[in-house]
């Protein structure tokens, strides 16, 4: 009796510490992507500065700031998107049948990854499925605004 439960013991120690060493084995090592880094810092961003406006769940306010959801302005052309964002926007813009007529102020004060990373947020945030910004692509906008 006392050898069985030995052995037994010992082979399920056995079978335990190899099945641990295959499981270390094939653990891939977690690393975060240059675009999830960015979204994680473009939350911050928009927490500070976009969420007053565009809500928290970035619906905006009817009327007067547009929404952030599936719309040309955040999914279409990324450089009009960033030179929204750098002069501001004044006009009225019509989306889904509803006018929204707020002004955006310029966000100039703020640097090329803080829009880059704002906007690759909003663009992968609120079931939005566009592509990310690049800071490069921020700094080419600027340089072409006086």
């Amino acid at each position: 009796m006392k050898i069985s439960f030995l052995a037994i013991t010992l082979v399920s120690t056995l079978l335990f510490n190899n099945l641990q060493a295959q499981v270390a084995h094939t653990k891939k090592p977690v690393h975060h992507s240059g675009t999830a880094v960015s979204i994680a810092r473009g939350k911050i961003v928009y927490g500070k500065i976009c969420v007053a406006c565009h809500m928290a769940d970035g619906n905006g306010v009817p009327m007067m700031n547009p929404p952030l959801i599936n719309t040309t302005y955040v999914l279409g052309d990324k450089t009009k998107l960033i030179t929204i964002v750098l002069n501001g926007f004044k006009e009225d813009v019509e989306i889904n049948g509803q006018t929204y007529s707020n002004v955006m102020t310029p966000h100039k004060d703020l640097t090329d990854r803080e829009i880059a990373d704002v906007l690759t947020y909003v663009r992968k945030s609120f079931g939005n499925k566009a592509s990310s910004i690049k800071t490069l692509e921020v700094k080419k906008v600027r340089a072409t605004i006086r």
